[in-house]
């Protein structure tokens, strides 16, 4: 059993674990399976909506997905949720990747 088969039965055993969604989501994006990482990316920010490393990890899936509109709103999600927890590098990253994406 690979990492990514140990870490979806992890999920499918703790639906609600915000963690186990945001490393399965991490391997989905090292294996480039954009879609399958915002599923799970999405449902970590679900399941814990402060948890700024997954809003980025989310927007950053979206963006190579092809989806900038999406990513765009999730990158500002992220500067939200940053400013709010005190997390000045995502913010600092997620400004960065929406100016790109916004032709700043």
């Amino acid at each position: 059993m690979d990492r990514i088969e140990q870490l979806e039965q992890f999920a499918a055993d703790e639906p609600d674990d915000a963690l186990t969604h945001f490393l399965l989501g991490r391997e989905y994006m090292n294996a480039k399976r954009w879609e399958d990482a915002v599923r799970v990316l999405a449902r970590c920010v679900e399941l814990d909506p402060d948890y700024t490393a997954a809003v980025k990890a989310l927007a950053d899936s979206l963006r190579l997905a092809g989806r900038a509109d999406d990513a765009a709103i999730a990158y500002r999600q992220g500067i939200a949720t940053a400013e709010r927890t005190g997390d000045l590098q995502v913010k600092k990253e997620c400004q960065a990747f929406l100016n790109r994406l916004e032709g700043a």
